[in-house]
Order: C-alpha cells, then sequence, then structure tokens
C-alpha cells in the first residue's frame, strides 16, 4: 500500500498500466518532459520513451482522431485533454467517430481509447479551466463517463477504463488532485465501471453526487447527524453507465434524496437521476426529489467561485426540506 493523491494515483494507474500491455501510449499537449500542467504524467516520458509519451500540436481535434485512428489500428491511447473547457473541438472525433465505431462496423472493429481531462471549478482558474460538464457525454451513445473521487478509485477506474474495449471519458476533479491523500493498493486490480460506491450508510434520505462534491455531501452528513437525521451518501463514480439499481435500492430504504452536483442545474446529470426515481421508485418516495447544483451560469471569475459551487449549507439545508415533509 502507498499513500497517495488523487493525481499520483492516475500517475500510477498510467505506469501499471503501460509496463501490462505495451499497446498502452499516451498522447497530449506538454505531456512529456513537462509532466502535463497538472504533472499527471511527470516522469512516465523518461520511463517509457518518447514512442509511448507523445507531445503532440496544440490541436484537440487532432489529438482526439490520432487517438480514434490509434485504436481501430489495435493500440489503447490515452489521451490527455489539458482542462475540460477545451475539449469541444474533440467533440467531432468523440462523439462522431469514437463513440460509433463499433456500431458502425456491426462490431468488426472496436475503439478502446481513454480519454482525460482535468475538470470543475475550485482552483482560481479562468472560466474555460472550471466547466462541468460530464452531462453531455453521458448523453452520447457509446461512450462511458467515469469521474472519481479518491485516488483509490481513480486508480482502480482509470485501469478498468484503459482496459475496456470502447471509449471511456474519464473526467478528473481537479480540486481533489491534491487535496488528501489516502492509501492505494498498486496491484494493478481495476475496479469495476458502472458500479456505485456506498460510501456512508443511512436511515433517513440518499445524497447521490459525484466527483468533488462527494466532500460536501461529507461534511454536509456529519452536520445531519449532529442533529440527528441519518444520511446514505452514494457516489456514482460511473455516470454513463450508472448504477441506477445501487439508487433505486437506497431511496426505498430511506424515502428520500437529495441529489449534489456542481454542474449547472439545468439538463444536469442528476435530471436523469430525478427522474428515474420518479419512475420507478415514487411509490417509496416521502418527499419531492432534491437537487442541488450550480446556478446556470459561466463559472464565474476566483473571487466568487464560493458562491457558484454548491455548499456544505445548501446540501444541508436540502436535506433538512425534505426531512421536513411527513
Amino acid at each position: 500500500m502507498t499513500e497517495m493523491t488523487l493525481v499520483e494515483a492516475v500517475r500510477a494507474a498510467l505506469a501499471r498500466a503501460m509496463e501490462d500491455d505495451p499497446a498502452v501510449l499516451l498522447l497530449g499537449e506538454d505531456i512529456g518532459p513537462d509532466g502535463g500542467v497538472f504533472r499527471a504524467t511527470e516522469g512516465l516520458w523518461l520511463r517509457f520513451g518518447r514512442d509511448r509519451v507523445r507531445d503532440t500540436p496544440l490541436s484537440e481535434a487532432g489529438l482526439a482522431g490520432a487517438a480514434v485512428g490509434l485504436a481501430v489500428q489495435g493500440f489503447r491511447p490515452v489521451a490527455e485533454i489539458q482542462f475540460q473547457g477545451f475539449i469541444h473541438p474533440a467533440l467531432d472525433q468523440i462523439a462522431n467517430h469514437a463513440a460509433r465505431m463499433r456500431n458502425r462496423t456491426r462490431g468488426r472493429l472496436t475503439c478502446p481509447l481513454v480519454l482525460r481531462a482535468p475538470f470543475g471549478a475550485g482552483v482560481h482558474a479562468p472560466e474555460h479551466h472550471s466547466e462541468s460538464i460530464e452531462a453531455l457525454f453521458a448523453h452520447i451513445p457509446g461512450l462511458k463517463v467515469v469521474i472519481p473521487s479518491s485516488p483509490a478509485q481513480a486508480y482502480g477506474l482509470l485501469l478498468s477504463a484503459i482496459r475496456d474495449p470502447d471509449p471511456v471519458v474519464f473526467f478528473e476533479p481537479k480540486r481533489l488532485y491534491r487535496a488528501s491523500r489516502q492509501e492505494v493498493a498498486e496491484d494493478g486490480a481495476g475496479l469495476p465501471l458502472g458500479r456505485a460506491s456506498l460510501l456512508r450508510q443511512g436511515r433517513d434520505l440518499t445524497i447521490v453526487t459525484w466527483g468533488a462534491s462527494v466532500k460536501e455531501c461529507q461534511e454536509a452528513a456529519q452536520d445531519l447527524a449532529e442533529g440527528g437525521i441519518s444520511a446514505e451518501i452514494l457516489d456514482l463514480a460511473t455516470l454513463k453507465p450508472y448504477d441506477a439499481p445501487a439508487v433505486l435500492a437506497s431511496v426505498r430504504k430511506t424515502g428520500r434524496c437529495v441529489i449534489v452536483h456542481e454542474a449547472p442545474r439545468t439538463g444536469g446529470f442528476g435530471a436523469e437521476i430525478a427522474a428515474c426515481i420518479a419512475e420507478e421508485a415514487l411509490e417509496a418516495l416521502l418527499a419531492p426529489v432534491r437537487r442541488v447544483a450550480a446556478p446556470d451560469i459561466i463559472p464565474p471569475l476566483a473571487r466568487l467561485e464560493h458562491l457558484y459551487l454548491p455548499g456544505t449549507a445548501q446540501i444541508t439545508a436540502a436535506a433538512r426540506e425534505v426531512m421536513s415533509w411527513h
């Protein structure tokens, strides 16, 4: 077991995948000698050589297109987009080619690539560096969307994403990169995609979340516990496919649900979860489902980030509101 930050766990998973499979290679802007903007690939250029850790031109569309081409020819590329807000030029290649390759060729070709990108606000970065647009990718058939919230999750989920035969978008909450340390078993074992993690048992309400918002949800659950309210926390970890059975089982147990994410509220993935609960577990609900999310605005500059991101107080207030229904 090694104590790691989340970004160190990402690096460890990349290294293990490259050791295990010579078909795994890395592509991205400044990921070689510089080690990437957050140093997620630091040292890998020296360790594995420039043929397997390739700096690319400043072209997200070209980067994604190269990854698609490599994937259908037997490689397992892991492409890094420096910030999620820069990902839009790559969307054509990802949505129209990578995600459709298996269907388009009737299974003759698969596209085993991973597209990594740091995302989210909370590190005092400009607007294009602070987006949370995971719902956009979850809406694309043929893609898997994964978001770790801890070092151990980052290690295991990234290994599974790289080994998956189909394209995976792997979003890394950058305000968690160095926020804490956790012991990680560097054993090469992957974590299953599409399975939620039960972070806290509870009897009174369910909090569903993912990514960096896990931290505030845990703080809120502790505050609620001091007032006698027992909150269960589910970390989805994978948004596509997400673990609907785990969500429904928890809601049927508690009868109440608060969904928390830092993406804008309208069209956010929380709406999909709320709709699923309404369709499949309406009879179990003791109160309306509440969503706690960012407002429908572009991420503000640093001095207003604390007002933009869903905070512990907002989550606690939403939980108390649903508990007020009898």
